[in-house]
């Protein structure tokens, strides 16, 4: 049989008229998710709940607050609810799998979907002039010197290459004061990810997020009064899930300043409002009540993890 070789127009013109209006009349995909359990493989149980914003995996606003699959190179990589109006993640949730050492381009990228649904889902480079209407984008940044473009998915964390650049995602970080994300925040990630790699067998769940305030960098993005982070794991060492929670107030602080391992229980509290709780783990055998540095001396000796002082314990912090 002879083969034709046809021009796409004549390729075109020679299918069938119902096909063409099928083509035609169908609708745009829509590629923004409209449940965070489309995002596989980054929730331990089911989604956050979050008071007045994820509620029962449903999203409040939905104009205002949206879940993106965080795409790169056609596969997803973690998932974060972001906030259009705020400009800054209300938290990124992702599965550490033994976050390796070694360097990746950090040109800063942006999510394409978020200003336009017909676009690609695939995070793409940081126009460095562009105001984006519905993010924050790479000039915001440069308005304010005082803060670090903070990750919530650690760059440290990320496993291969391509996930590393992933995490420098625009819609993964919030303005974060220099001296705390280079200080106390740092390292509480280096703890935790010792945690993970040394009684967990290089593998657990974390969910990290930020409380917005009345500050703004650029008169567009929130400055969040206050970052927090969990995690929790199962430990084949001591045969049982373990988990802990951490937050810190985002703000200029001293050299030695420290963020104490706290429980999920005290972290939902503060986190909840009247009588709608917060929970980073819903239904899961996370514990709430115990914290790897107060119950476990060999954690707390191998990743050199301070503990707090009882003084105070408990007390309210003003997250606002």
């Amino acid at each position: 049989m002879k083969c034709v070789m046809m021009t796409p127009l004549k390729m075109w013109c020679l299918l069938p008229l119902t096909v063409l209006l099928l083509l035609s009349i169908s609708p745009t995909e829509n590629k923004l998710v409209e449940l965070m359990s489309q995002c596989k493989g980054f929730l331990l149980n089911k989604p956050p709940q979050v008071p007045g914003i994820l509620e029962n995996s449903k999203i409040k606003g939905k104009n205002r607050y949206k879940i993106i699959c965080q795409t790169y190179r056609d596969e997803k990589r973690f998932v974060t609810l972001y906030d259009t109006k705020n400009k800054i993640p209300v938290f990124s949730a992702y599965k550490y799998r033994g976050g390796e050492g070694g360097q990746a381009e950090r040109f800063w990228k942006i999510e394409p979907q978020l200003e336009n649904v017909e676009n690609d889902v695939n995070m793409e480079d940081c126009n460095i002039t562009t105001e984006y209407n519905n993010q924050a984008g790479n000039n915001d940044y440069q308005t304010d010197t005082r803060y670090d473009r903070g990750h919530l998915f650690p760059f440290s964390y990320a496993d291969t290459r391509d996930d590393k650049i992933s995490t420098c995602t625009l819609t993964n970080a919030v303005p974060q004061v220099a001296s705390f994300n280079q200080g106390s925040w740092r390292r509480m990630e280096e703890r935790v990810k010792c945690i993970l790699d040394k009684y967990c067998n290089g593998e657990g769940y974390l969910v990290t997020g930020a409380e917005p305030s009345k500050k703004t960098i650029n008169n567009r993005v929130n400055v969040p009064s206050v970052l927090w982070s969990t995690f929790c794991c199962y430990s084949g060492i001591l045969n049982k899930w373990i988990a802990s929670a951490y937050w810190g107030k985002n703000v200029q602080e001293l050299n030695g300043t420290q963020m104490y391992t706290r429980t999920l229980g005290e972290l939902y509290n503060k986190l909840s409002i009247r009588d709608k709780t917060f929970e980073a783990f819903p239904k899961t055998k996370c514990p709430l009540g115990e914290n790897v540095a107060e119950n476990y001396t060999e954690i707390k000796q191998k990743c050199s993890i301070p503990v707090y002082v009882p003084k105070g314990r408990g007390q309210r912090i003003d997250l606002k």
